[in-house]
């Protein structure tokens, strides 16, 4: 991993790329990895990047990113219909 990283800064750097730009990259990948692995949860992304949530929530602003599009990018897609199972039938109860 040291090596990949090692690669990448000397891209970065031979490309032109500003510290100010590379580390702000760096955040905001590293950031929404932990936000991803938590479906969004802020309080336990921050827990697990060792910060307060109030920290979380104002880096993320700093950093362009929409906590409510981050939420309900990470949701499950609602189901509007309910897929057939076979083998159930309703019943009428005859009242």
């Amino acid at each position: 991993m040291k090596r990949d990283l090692d690669n990448l800064v000397l891209q970065m750097y031979s490309q032109g790329v500003s510290y100010a730009d590379a580390v702000r990259e760096f955040k905001k990948r590293y950031i929404l990895e932990v936000l991803s692995r938590h479906r969004g949860n802020q309080c336990k992304a921050a827990e697990e990047l060792n910060m307060h949530r109030n920290t979380l929530s104002r880096t993320l602003a700093e950093l362009g990113l929409d906590s409510v599009q981050i939420r309900q990018g990470m949701r499950r897609p609602v189901r509007s219909v309910r897929p057939d199972r076979p083998g159930l039938q309703i019943v009428s109860s005859g009242r």
